[in-house]
């Protein structure tokens, strides 16, 4: 690898120095004496890898090199772009169904009992939350429930892209833009594919993910631009 093409300088000073998760970070004054930059500029480089989860800063323990994840990096960039244009929405969804489609039969394989246990507490709840007077719509369940299927996926990178997709979903709103009948479709589709996952039909699953995703693909879009305030994400149907 070429690192001169990793441009944040800490980056590449973990790497240079063979640093790996959980490992203690020197001091920010170490740090910018080996780079041979300001301690101004090694803050600025150490915030940049903060925020992309790349390292964990907490008072009192200092700075530790964090296990990669994608999410944090890809969630940064997916809420910009669609900030700036919520027509970008649709073409991370295209990306996400596309990879949840072609791993699907890897990550149903990877399942353990805990985990088929787990959908079922989340489909529970959700039916209970969408009974309720007013209904509450099961937004968290939701995302549970597809990222605890991929959860025991290996491949950071499809598992970042999924979590920026959630991330995305979440924060404009985007799960308050359907109307009752929607959600409790989606539940019921919910249901019947853990139902194929429990006889072991795997295919059989994988084609009720694909006409549970074309539910919202069908739907156009609302006018996005910019994350509701949090109070409008918590809000209920009437």
């Amino acid at each position: 690898m070429r690192l001169s093409a990793l441009q944040n300088a800490v980056l590449r000073y973990i790497v240079e120095n063979g640093y790996r998760p959980g490992d203690p970070m020197p001091t920010i004054q170490e740090v910018a004496r080996a780079l041979g930059v300001s301690v101004a500029k090694a803050r600025e480089s150490l915030e940049i890898a903060r925020a992309l989860g790349i390292v964990e800063i907490k008072p009192g323990r200092g700075t530790r090199v964090a296990e990669y994840r994608f999410g944090p990096t890809a969630t940064i960039s997916v809420l910009y772009a669609i900030g700036q244009n919520g027509q970008h929405f649709a073409h991370l969804r295209e990306v996400r169904n596309a990879l949840e489609i072609h791993f699907w039969e890897e990550a149903v394989r990877s399942l353990e009992p805990e985990d088929l246990i787990r959908l079922r507490s989340l489909i529970a709840t959700a039916s209970r939350l969408l009974q309720r007077q007013p209904i509450q719509v099961p937004a968290a369940e939701h995302r549970q429930f597809h990222m605890t299927i991929f959860a025991r996926l290996e491949n950071p990178f499809v598992s970042g892209i999924l979590e920026a997709f959630w991330e995305a979903y979440e924060a404009f709103g985007l799960n308050l833009y359907q109307d009752l009948s929607y959600h409790r479709t989606v539940w019921n589709y919910h249901e019947r594919i853990v139902d194929a996952i429990e006889a072991g039909e795997v295919e059989a699953s994988r084609r009720l993910l694909i006409e549970h995703m074309n539910l919202l693909s069908s739907r156009p879009l609302p006018q996005m631009a910019s994350p509701p305030a949090a109070d409008q994400r918590s809000a209920s149907f009437e």
